[in-house]
């Protein structure tokens, strides 16, 4: 498969790595003329440019890449560079830097295929999202953070409890959830949870036994 990677920063670089691990092949687009060397020493076809200018994505590809993580730290450059890549018929990936809000995510979640917040999965969400597979992946994940799936059993005390209010330790993060036999995607935080809803939760190892215990909890 063909990917453009839409700047080579921290999380760039290592989806760009995982990507190539598994034999893909990775066209990286950067403004930053010294980070677009970098890349190509590291063994990428790179184009220097405005990630959000559809020449420049032209010129990576864009119309024959099967999708397109638009991974810069700007918000605007990363949306316009994943509406050049849904024209051309490319999955998009969108990376945000803010705290997860519900404002945020309603205005770019309809127009993109995935949202992903690096802080917590980094490559590793961008790797699975541009692939089309769902967060059960438990591969990538560094020695510091387990990535659990939790499922909301009958009589658990979460049972119509909207999932923003979920008490789970500060270090903890809901990545995605998704009702019974349903996929796993990225909630709104309004969500109310219901038996057999499965909660996809990024957590230190230390963290993981509380979590555990409120998922347990009973009525």
């Amino acid at each position: 498969m063909k990917f453009v990677i839409v700047g080579y920063g921290r999380v760039g670089k290592r989806t760009c790595r995982v990507l190539r691990e598994e034999g893909h092949d990775v066209v990286v687009v950067d403004n930053d003329h010294e980070r677009v060397e970098r890349a190509s020493n590291d063994g990428y076809d790179t184009v220097e440019g405005d990630g959000q200018d559809e020449d420049v994505l032209e010129d990576a590809g864009i119309g024959t890449a099967d999708a397109i993580g638009a991974l810069t730290p700007d918000l605007n450059v990363n949306f316009a560079a994943c509406m050049v890549g849904k024209h051309n018929g490319a999955r998009t990936v969108l990376r945000i830097d803010e705290d997860y809000r519900e404002d945020i995510y309603e205005k770019y979640a309809s127009d993109v295929d995935e949202i992903i917040y690096p802080e917590r999965l980094g490559a590793a969400g961008a790797k699975t999202a541009m692939l089309g597979g769902d967060f059960n992946v438990l591969a990538d994940i560094t020695e510091q953070l387990r990535f659990s799936v939790f499922t909301v059993d009958a009589g658990s005390s979460l049972v119509g409890e909207r999932l923003v209010n979920v008490d789970l330790p500060e270090e903890a993060r809901v990545y995605a959830h998704g009702a019974k036999e349903d996929p796993l995607t990225i909630p709104l935080p309004t969500v109310e949870l219901d038996v057999g809803d499965r909660v996809a939760v990024v957590v230190d190892a230390d963290g993981i036994d509380a979590v555990r215990e409120t998922f347990d909890a009973v009525a």
